[in-house]
């Protein structure tokens, strides 16, 4: 197991989460291909995006099926300004490469917010870590996993 995904496992299990990690045959870098791979809607993708937000990560777990409108968020975070992160500060603040970031495992705790049109699915999948690892979850569970803050994306 890729030492992303232990950390991420191990995550998972500290904060008593139901689902475990899934190996996928393919690497699922985007949230179109896992869908494709795990045979659902884009929407039940809890794609991992980290922003820098004023010089800090931020984490926005998005349906497969939204844009984040950045803008928005960072009124929602109250921010000056956010935009999409380096692949160098993604790596630096998760530990984990672009494609393959999960909810949780990093080196500190991440601002996160959880898309509320995740809420729509009974199953949502989330990166495990690495692009070829995904693991079932819930939004709910997202929110507690996390310490999320909900909120419409979009």
């Amino acid at each position: 197991m890729h030492p992303n995904v232990e950390r991420v496992a191990a995550a998972l299990a500290a904060k008593g989460a139901s689902g475990r990690i899934v190996e996928l045959a393919e690497p699922a870098p985007t949230a179109r291909a896992a869908a494709d791979l795990l045979g659902c809607e884009v929407g039940a993708i809890a794609n991992s995006l980290v922003f820098d937000a004023d010089g800090s990560p931020l984490l926005v777990l998005t349906s497969g099926a939204h844009r984040v409108d950045v803008k928005h968020i960072a009124a929602v975070v109250g921010a000056a300004e956010v935009r999409r992160a380096t692949p160098e500060f993604v790596r630096e603040t998760t530990g984990q490469p672009i494609g393959g970031v999960a909810p949780v495992g990093h080196p500190a705790p991440l601002l996160t917010i959880v898309d509320t049109w995740l809420h729509e699915h009974p199953v949502v999948w989330a990166a495990g870590g690495h692009p070829h690892t995904v693991f079932p979850t819930t939004y709910e569970e997202l929110l507690r996993l996390t310490g999320g803050t909900p909120a419409d994306v979009a």
